[in-house]
């Protein structure tokens, strides 16, 4: 099922009091809880008491309809620990909120949310890990991304980095072997170094006979502190070439869009008209190269196609390669965007590069026409991949997911149009739905998104065609150095290639941030997986990983 998507007005800013959902809100929690109010420059806050978590998030979810936990930030103060809860609505992603929970030093503890909200559960052990906050009731407190033999929190104020560690190797337990369960299991470990985990990712798999019966993803092989690494780094200069490091399948332009949005509603840097029109033609290019990725990749998991589908997508995956090499003077790491713009205008020739963007867009309905001979119309994709690794609307959302996953699932929601930036609500395009929530709509979606990118793509070359030469204004006049007001705070989020991309920044009044959280899209997915997979098989669960498209990089950064 296609949702039209038309030109619409620029909405509201978020957090007004237009945003009357979350006023409503407010008021309400206001009477049942006593909490006080705090501003965010993208939502309105709220500040709850650590033992009120999931009564309060109960009742934003039922009462308010606040029902996508987006993300969860945790950081330090000098006087207190703060568990921040991003919440937003599938049917409205412009209406936010945000939940503060406070701790103390002395004892940096709160209620869990993941009862609540089960994404909730990776977010708030990330929290554990890095920060050194602890959450009570929560079923599973253990650190996520660092060995259990980690010494101390590399997030918190008093982290002495120079600190040895030391990791030993321990045994693995089957984690169901109590269970009383009828005959014997057997711990299956797939990965980390196995080319059906699309990256370092370590699946430490519960068998009963052939069937999963638990799966625990052990993640953080590539874990290097990105979030850290960027609160050292200026704003201006220093942060935009990271975010390319975050997707290493192509899309990193979309990754660097998500930092940019934030840091211009940070220092409220308004983009021009003409630059707009570069990006959103560059990110949908950016896309291609990620989904080509993900579908070739997929006949390879499933069943082998290396020869026919996998080398047709990565031709395609060139063409566009090339085109984005002469637009941005890279293959991968791009770093073309800026804040207030990006860093340079189409490349000369103009009239050149642009036939080359509609010689490939032209190229593409037959070419996808193929992708469907060879994989939605392959009958054994079909057997493998048609009811199976099932992700049901309610799942989907309580994992917070998003982009293509969600999409697979029949959740129409797709940041460029239900919270548009760029030049998207200018365009005619559609957003793709698929019923089934199963590895074939997932597939599916991602078929039909190429599509979608190419309309979007060839409307911004129409228009860049025409712009006149004196009126291409490729960036803002942004300050050399760049100081947010003390203590401001910003979420914003972009629909990159795996889903909602969100960047949190608070801000010191230096030119650095003082916590920089990065909410990847795959890092949600990935949190589903055993949902996606107890009961089926061993080929069962590869072929979902794989319709999960996720980089590991947005997940250990």
């Amino acid at each position: 099922m296609q949702q039209p998507c038309e030109p619409s007005a620029e909405p509201a800013p978020v957090g007004t009091p237009t945003n009357s959902t979350a006023e409503r809100a407010l008021a309400s929690l206001e009477a049942s809880f006593h909490v006080r109010r705090e501003s965010h420059q993208h939502a309105p806050g709220v500040v709850i008491r650590p033992d009120a978590v999931q009564d309060a998030l109960r009742h934003l979810r039922e009462e308010a309809g606040f029902d996508h936990l987006s993300c969860v930030t945790a950081q330090e103060y000098p006087d207190r620990y703060e568990t921040i809860y991003h919440l937003k609505q599938y049917a409205d992603p412009t209406r936010e909120l945000s939940v503060i929970v406070p701790a103390p030093s002395d004892a940096p503890a709160s209620q869990s949310a993941a009862p609540v909200f089960p994404t909730a559960g990776w977010h708030e052990r990330e929290a554990y890990d890095l920060i050194g906050i602890e959450y009570d009731d929560h079923p599973d407190l253990r650190r996520l991304l660092l060995p259990e033999t980690w010494q101390g929190h590399p997030l918190s104020l008093d982290y002495d980095q120079h600190r040895p560690q030391i990791v030993p190797y321990t045994e693995n337990v089957n984690p169901v072997q109590d269970d009383e369960r009828d005959g014997d299991t057997l711990l299956l470990n797939i990965g980390p170094h196995h080319p059906a985990t699309h990256g370092v990712l370590h699946l430490e798999v519960t068998l009963d006979g052939e069937q999963v019966v638990d799966v625990d993803p052990d993640i953080g092989y590539i874990h290097r502190c990105e979030e850290q690494m960027c609160q050292s780094k200026t704003y201006r200069h220093q942060i935009m070439p990271y975010p390319d490091r975050w997707d290493w399948g192509g899309a990193g332009l979309l990754n660097e869009w998500a930092y940019a949005r934030t840091a211009e509603h940070l220092a409220d840097i308004e983009v021009p008209e003409y630059a707009r029109v570069v990006r959103t033609m560059a990110a949908e290019l950016s896309r291609m190269l990620s989904h080509f990725l993900a579908v070739g990749a997929y006949a390879l998991d499933v069943i082998g196609d290396f020869t026919a589908t996998f080398m047709y997508a990565i031709k395609d995956r060139e063409t566009v390669q090339n085109i984005l090499e002469d637009l941005t003077g890279q293959r991968l790491m791009f770093n073309y965007f800026r804040l207030g713009g990006v860093v340079w205008d189409l490349p000369e020739p103009r009239e050149e590069f642009l036939a080359k963007i509609y010689d490939f867009v032209d190229d593409l309905p037959e070419r996808l026409a193929e992708y469907h001979d060879l994989l939605t119309g392959n009958e054994v994709i079909q057997l493998r991949t048609v009811d199976t690794g099932v992700l049901s609307t309610e799942t989907a959302k309580a994992y917070g997911c998003t982009g293509p996953v969600a999409r697979g699932s029949g959740i129409d929601y797709d940041l460029r149009r239900d919270d548009p930036y760029g030049y998207y609500d200018n365009l005619e395009w559609d957003v793709v739905t698929e019923p089934d929530g199963d590895n074939f709509a997932r597939l599916l979606v991602r078929l039909q998104e190429l599509e979608q990118s190419a309309k979007i793509v060839e409307q911004c070359a129409d228009r860049l065609a025409e712009w006149p030469a004196d009126e291409r204004t490729i960036q803002a006049n942004v300050p050399r150095t760049i100081k947010p007001d003390p203590d401001a705070e910003v979420y914003r989020a972009v629909e990159a290639a795996k889903g909602e991309l969100g960047i949190y920044i608070r801000s010191d009044g230096t030119d650095t941030p003082a916590r920089f959280k990065i909410r990847g899209p795959s890092f949600s997915h990935l949190q589903a997986l055993p949902e996606m997979t107890e009961g089926e098989y061993i080929p069962d669960l590869i072929a979902t990983l794989g319709s999960l498209d996720t980089i590991m990089g947005e997940v250990d950064r």
